[in-house]
């Protein structure tokens, strides 16, 4: 009860949570009346997803002061691990499914071969990598999509924070990370079909005869689940000890450091926990996408995701979920061409092409002139206002409350 009273917010999101899940139920074509469609429910599954990875960055980011250029790789990572296990197991009924028809029962080893020809001979290839060892296996994949980008953070988190890499070059270290990660997936011989990446998600194996409306609705929960956990998980690590000395750490690191903290293991163990809820975060996405491919990595996305915290309001939890809700679902309005066109007379704005710059627009103007966010109306209308500032700043941030927080 202490901590739902000192984080009212987090009831409030999970009831607004709880009624938006069971609207999309009620509307959905496999549970309710079908005012919306089978694509519009996996559309918000989707963003939901994003909501999840936009909390992560919130926490790395607005409350540690680490701003990563490189966690939509983590949330790639998670979606290509729950891929390899869906792909080998729907490419394995297919192919049993083929060869029980001969006189001769097949061997496991030509179940084996079929399966790798199946999957590999797109990249000319009949033999299946190594690092597929586990795709048969769900709980071993289910696994993976927790430790593989749990490792790479730890291993990347290591190496940068031990040698007190911070800023401005943290930021581009982990855009070159997740560039190299991104090349090395483009490659046919990565073991990862290279730029065919892995498809045909959306088909669940051993549930062939469940339509896909039903499938979205059960991912749609899932997603909705999922989100309302690591938003309790995050509101309670920040809400303690814990959340003051990873603020300290952003408003003044080397103050903390000399008040004794292992500064360095607090920014490893959020940016491996960070990691850990974005690929859990991709491991539903890509299920609900149908597709992953290394474009998936590309650089541009974790800066999109830096855009939608911003835009939201960095330091506020509920701030990020609702900047990931409102520009992916806007992006998904001006992309999928259901957005008017503008005539100007000499020429006309197609916002498929002037998407992306009216989102750049709206981080500069945002950053400029509403630091808070879209998070800043939820202050205005609670009547939650920054403290009276009795002198300096108490941190470089001054859209963080740092003397409320100080006093929490």
């Amino acid at each position: 009860m202490t901590f739902v009273k000192k984080n009212p917010s987090v009831l409030w999101f999970l009831v607004i949570l709880a009624v938006f899940t069971l609207a999309v139920t009620l509307m959905s074509p496999g549970t309710g009346t079908g005012v919306i469609s089978t694509s519009f429910v996996k559309t918000l599954g989707k963003t939901l997803c994003l909501a999840m990875v936009a909390l992560a960055m919130d926490l790395v980011w607005g409350y540690t002061g680490i701003l990563s250029l490189g966690h939509m790789a983590f949330f790639a990572v998670g979606g290509y691990m729950i891929g390899m296990w869906l792909m080998y197991a729907r490419t394995e009924e297919i192919v049993f499914a083929a060869l029980a028809k001969s006189p001769i029962p097949p061997t496991p080893a030509e179940l084996h071969d079929g399966i790798a020809s199946q999957i590999f001979g797109v990249v000319g290839s009949s033999k299946m990598p190594a690092i597929w060892a586990f795709a048969g296996s769900l709980p071993a994949q289910l696994a993976l999509v927790v430790l593989v980008p749990a490792a790479l953070a730890l291993a990347f988190g290591w190496l940068a924070f031990r040698s007190r890499v911070a800023g401005v070059y943290l930021s581009i270290l982990t855009q070159a990370m997740t560039l190299a990660l991104a090349l090395w997936l483009f490659q046919n011989d990565s073991g990862l079909r290279g730029n065919n990446g892995l498809s045909g998600l959306q088909n669940i194996p051993g549930l062939n005869h469940v339509p896909q409306e039903w499938l979205s609705i059960w991912f749609f929960w899932a997603s909705a689940a999922a989100l309302a956990l690591a938003y309790v998980l995050l509101a309670w690590v920040v809400s303690g000890k814990f959340g003051s000395v990873i603020r300290a750490i952003r408003d003044d690191e080397q103050r903390v450091r000399f008040l004794g903290y292992p500064v360095e293991g607090y920014k490893l163990f959020v940016f491996a926990l960070t990691a850990v809820i974005a690929g859990i975060g991709g491991a539903l996405y890509y299920p609900q996408a149908g597709i992953i491919n290394p474009a998936e990595l590309a650089p541009i996305a974790s800066i999109y995701l830096a855009v939608w915290v911003a835009i939201g309001g960095r330091g506020r939890l509920y701030g990020a979920v609702m900047g990931a809700v409102f520009v992916s679902l806007l992006s998904s309005w001006f992309t999928g061409g259901r957005a008017p066109d503008v005539p100007l007379g000499f020429a006309t704005i197609h916002w498929v092409d002037w998407w992306q710059v009216l989102l750049g627009l709206a981080f500069v103007l945002v950053t400029l002139f509403a630091p808070q966010g879209l998070g800043g109306l939820v202050d205005l209308i609670t009547g939650r206002r920054a403290p009276p500032r009795h002198g300096a700043p108490l941190g470089p941030d001054t859209g963080s409350l740092q003397e409320r927080e100080a006093e929490e």
